[in-house]
């Protein structure tokens, strides 16, 4: 008898696996993966494959029918891309057939509805992919979906000539597009769409932050931007035309006199060609940051994603009210700045060109070279230089305040403005938080592409614990509490609409004359008022980042 109820039980779980691995939309089948303690279900197509003539066009829904399961085990292909993290030479890799969403879902047969966090890469809108993060975190608290989208990048996603024939912000529109898509399909995998976070982080940070800008999206349960929002300085190219009509003349397509001319030649190059031509615009590393990045369409393009500048789409008013939380690491400016650390072949630093050649590249280093004139130029680099150095030289001794000055000028002024214009000109809740725990090892000493440095709470430290990366593996003690304490957060809030961090419950901003935000450090955190918002909240660094042996 007990070899009979043995048996059944084993029958009855075989038969939940089964149908937990096979999912049946209205085009078809899909079958997952089982990861152990949750499912996945990876590469689903939301759009058609963006190539030949649909190359540089706004992306097309999925139509037609699966005759045969389809084979949702694979993960996905990032986006055709010349990598900031690929380290041989060639640092192309990736697919141009790429538009896929990836579920994730928890094994908990105590939730017949889960909430749903969708989740858009960083990668300085230039690479990037769904893939390179994982949600262990999330699938190990077991309490929501998340869905992982991609979306083209650099010239893919963003060339444009300005004009109706090629207004560009395709990668943008492959969000709007795939978050559709989940809101139509994820109560298939066991979602509740009504119950909805947009998650993102840099780059992507900026595109929740975008999709936010439209009204349509106010059915979302919030947005939550981890290190950007669409006001920082990198988040709208200023020049989008110059910079695409020299993308043909360096791919051979002369100076044509037409944007449709020019894009029917771009069509036509080789796909991997166009895509390593990303290397032009490049001074060295990744300066400048987002060469082709999101831009204001004309109002006489056809579907434009915005026609405005961000800040006068919310100086308007007209954008989706939901709650957004906004947060900041204490030394963002590793990711830029590192790369000044990195040794030349005489043995010196890069940080020491500077001093010849501060003029010239700090304009690319803070997104103001084609903004401002040449005196302009000149006069803004000079006020840079003097206010986080004085009349000091670039040097290993004052690497720190330069890494401040990135810290503050790309990203966390740009927070500082989001929330108060947001909180000025919105209702719906605005919340803020700065991150302080220094990682063992981070995205910093990748890019400075030396182990003997020590150089903060990096860009991504937060972000990472949530969203696991290999670049941020092994995870300390402390640090894993904290990813616990971080996903709690988030399943806090779609469960009660109160973001509430350990015991610091987040305070909203609208309406307020100082900045209300939290501190998270990794002993715990603090509610804190500010007139500005902080760029550190301790200050433990040694006199220079470079360890001594």
């Amino acid at each position: 008898m007990k070899y009979i109820v043995f048996l059944i039980v084993c029958l009855c779980a075989a038969a939940t696996f089964a149908d937990e691995l096979l999912v049946e939309l209205p085009f078809g089948t899909l079958r997952g993966r089982d990861r152990g303690g949750y499912y996945t279900y990876e590469s689903v197509p939301y759009a058609l494959p963006p190539v030949g003539p649909l190359r540089f066009e706004p992306p097309q829904p999925f139509v037609g029918e699966w005759h045969e399961t389809f084979d949702a085990t694979k993960p996905a292909a990032e986006c055709l891309q010349w990598s900031h993290f690929v380290t041989t030479p060639d640092q192309l890799t990736g697919s141009e057939d790429c538009l896929t969403v990836s579920i994730y879902k928890p094994k908990n047969a105590s939730r017949t509805s889960f909430p749903v966090v969708a989740n858009i890469f960083g990668g300085a809108w230039s690479f990037g992919g769904s893939v390179q993060d994982g949600a262990r975190e999330f699938m190990e608290s077991g309490n929501v979906i998340v869905v992982k989208i991609n979306h083209r990048v650099g010239i893919l996603g963003f060339a444009s000539t300005g004009d109706a024939g090629w207004s560009g912000n395709y990668a943008l529109k492959d969000q709007r597009l795939a978050i559709k898509w989940i809101k139509k399909y994820i109560s298939y995998f066991g979602g509740d769409a009504k119950n909805m976070l947009l998650l993102g982080f840099s780059s992507g940070a900026g595109s929740v932050h975008y999709q936010l800008l439209h009204e349509d999206m106010r059915d979302l349960r919030g947005v939550y931007s981890m290190s950007g929002n669409s006001l920082e300085g990198w988040a709208v190219q200023p020049s989008p035309r110059d910079q695409t009509f020299e993308l043909g003349r360096v791919l051979g397509c002369g100076t044509p006199n037409s944007t449709a001319v020019l894009k029917t030649c771009l069509k036509a190059v080789n796909a991997n060609e166009l895509v390593r031509a990303f290397t032009h615009f490049l001074l060295f590393n990744y300066v400048p940051f987002a060469p082709f990045s999101p831009a204001v369409e004309p109002e006489d393009a056809v579907d434009p994603f915005i026609t405005q500048l961000p800040i006068d789409i919310i100086k308007s008013g007209k954008f989706a009210q939901v709650p957004w939380l906004a947060g900041y690491c204490q030394d963002e400016g590793i990711y830029n700045a590192a790369s000044l650390l990195e040794k030349l072949p005489n043995g010196k630093e890069r940080l020491f060109e500077l001093n010849t050649r501060w003029y010239e590249l700090a304009p690319y280093f803070f997104s103001y070279r084609n903004t401002l004139n040449k005196r302009e130029r000149d006069e803004r680099s000079r006020k840079l230089k003097e206010q986080y150095l004085g009349n000091h030289n670039f040097s290993l001794e004052n690497y720190y305040e330069v890494q401040r000055m990135f810290t503050n000028e790309m990203f966390k002024n740009g927070v500082e403005l989001g929330v108060d214009v947001q909180r000025t000109y919105g209702k719906s809740p605005v919340y803020v938080y700065i991150y302080d725990n220094p990682a063992t090892q981070s995205i910093g000493q990748l890019i400075a592409r030396r182990t003997d440095v020590v150089l903060g709470t990096a860009h991504g430290d937060d972000y990472f614990l949530m969203m696991n990366n290999p670049i941020r593996e092994p995870l300390r003690a402390d640090e894993k509490l904290i990813a616990w304490k971080l996903v709690k957060m988030v399943e806090g809030f779609l469960q009660t609409g109160q973001f509430v961090y350990d015991n610091c419950v987040f305070r909203d901003n609208v309406g307020k004359k100082q900045f209300e935000l939290v501190a998270i450090q990794r002993t715990g955190c603090t509610n804190l008022q500010a007139d500005r918002l902080p760029d550190f909240v301790s200050n433990s660094l040694p006199k220079t980042p470079i360890v001594p042996t």
